[in-house]
């Protein structure tokens, strides 16, 4: 399609490029530098054009299989590239968007011409080989250089006390309180959640990239057995993401003035029309309630404006999908039922979570998918705690305006935000329950509930349930009426710990 932009101006994704390593003997995986060499090298076949050597722009994607001191430059190195932009960012499983969004923005401004985006981890090799005592070929390992921070340090002593400081037991927090918020009964938000990943699943079985290619049926999905045993309430292994991967990718963009003279075909070219973003405080404790995120809103509602103000739909679309809750939750901001088909790529879970370089996949499925048919796709992605999104539309049509600059919708999200109650560690009295988890031994066997409760004075309070309180265990998981709302007795246990019984 014409467009009277100037086309030096114009950001244009031209290749895609994804590895996925199994090796059959341990020592012989590669290592995260070398898939991403290999990635865009990939990426750069694709585009049928020669542009590694031209990268005025490169984002590596935070992984944590590996350490590295300066990977983005020794990637540089890797590729005979200087790009002025060379850049490794912090844990985020939304900055793969991110990272495209601001190269396409870097394009624009006329900063470069050329950029890359990619991201890989050797996390299944890493594990086999230090539970087998291997030492791998690979390069030395950085333990000079500082681990990146993740969740537990930006949480309060009392949520790392009661093991409610990961993904894997914060999140079941927002499927509580945002199931009992939506009216479902926990029956009917569980059958919800594996009919979603059941279609997760489905997509990642045709995905040749994909981890785990194996369709499963939404009762596989939600019924605990010894393989797919409760990992925290209500979520079992087959419904959180799978780190154990080996893979990496990478999304090469360039000019559509510099596209044309390098003989890219114009059926490959896949144009950034714009997007946003939006963050929460990093202490999940910090927020006003757990039955909507604001900045997800904001941001979600921003890149339907985009599209919808021409009267046009997203032909598909990419929605997080570490834990059920995320993609429940952004559905229904998007106006999409139940039936939707939420990604192209195949979730987490199945298609597999490189941790924060999941996105970067998607990225490259979602090319892939627009350049089959198709005009408009949406790539959601989140990191922290439902904390940080942002939002990407890509187009086979070329834009009609210039890529915006200011894209952060904080302001709009901050508007909605409601009072943040006080967070307190000492009570008595009556408790209300907000929201709550059960957290689950290796074994399937309860370690113990938490519960987080407003006080009388309507102060937010973490509490513990023991795993010898059966009959307060009980209330927390009954399938036909959520906890959520009910009222129990706050205690002080001999540790000083606060805990809830039903009562």
């Amino acid at each position: 399609m014409p467009t009277s932009l100037p086309e030096d101006r114009i950001p244009v994704i031209v290749g895609v490029g994804e590895i996925v390593d199994r090796p059959k003997d341990i020592a012989a995986g590669l290592e995260p530098l070398a898939l991403l060499e290999q990635a865009l090298k990939r990426a750069e076949t694709d585009s049928g054009a020669k542009l590694l050597g031209e990268l005025g722009s490169l984002d590596v994607v935070n992984f944590l299989s590996w350490r590295y001191r300066d990977p983005e430059k020794q990637l540089a190195e890797r590729l005979g590239a200087m790009p002025a932009h060379c850049y490794y960012g912090p844990v985020g499983g939304e900055s793969p968007i991110r990272y495209l969004h601001e190269a396409a923005k870097r394009i624009a401004r006329g900063e470069c011409s050329v950029a890359a985006v990619c991201g890989a981890e050797a996390q299944s090799t890493a594990t086999k080989a230090q539970r087998a005592g291997i030492d791998l070929p690979w390069t030395p390992f950085a333990h000079d250089v500082e681990e990146p921070k993740r969740g537990a340090a930006f949480q309060k002593p009392m949520a790392v006390t009661l093991g409610v400081f990961r993904p894997i037991t914060v999140y079941p927090l927002y499927e509580s309180a945002t199931s009992a918020h939506w009216g479902q009964t926990p029956r009917e938000a569980l059958a919800e959640s594996g009919q979603l990943w059941s279609t997760y699943a489905r997509v990642a079985s045709e995905n040749p990239n994909s981890w785990l290619k194996k369709n499963f049926t939404p009762d596989e999905i939600t019924t605990p057995t010894p393989e797919n045993r409760l990992i925290a309430w209500p979520y079992t292994k087959l419904m959180v993401a799978n780190p154990t991967v080996n893979m990496g990718g990478a999304i090469l963009m360039t000019s559509l003035a510099k596209a044309r003279a390098a003989g890219v075909p114009e059926d490959k070219l896949i144009y950034p029309l714009g997007g946003a973003s939006a963050e929460e405080p990093r202490d999940y404790l910090l927020r006003d309630q757990f039955f909507e995120s604001h900045p997800q809103n904001a941001v979600l509602n921003a890149v339907m404006d985009l599209v919808e103000g021409d009267g046009k739909k997203f032909d598909a679309i990419e929605l997080y999908s570490c834990f059920p809750c995320v993609p429940k939750m952004a559905r229904r901001t998007l106006g999409l039922g139940p039936d939707v088909r939420p990604t192209v790529t195949g979730g987490l879970t199945f298609f597999g979570a490189p941790l924060n370089t999941y996105m970067t996949h998607a990225a490259c499925a979602m090319v892939r998918k627009l350049r089959e048919g198709g005009t408009l796709g949406l790539l959601y992605g989140q990191g922290g705690f439902v904390t940080k999104h942002h939002g990407l539309v890509l187009s086979r049509q070329a834009p009609k305006q210039a890529l915006a600059q200011d894209t952060s919708v904080q302001a709009e999200a901050d508007r909605r935000k409601g009072a943040v109650p006080e967070f307190v560690t000492e009570a008595s009295g009556k408790g209300r329950v907000e929201s709550f988890t059960v957290i689950y031994g290796s074994k399937g066997d309860v370690e113990h509930g938490v519960v987080m409760m407003r006080t009388a004075g309507d102060a937010r309070a973490l509490a513990r349930v023991p795993a010898s309180d059966s009959v307060t265990l009980a209330h927390l998981r009954n399938m036909e009426r959520t906890p959520v709302g009910s009222v129990g007795e706050i205690i002080t246990a001999g540790d000083g710990v606060l805990e809830w019984r039903v009562g």
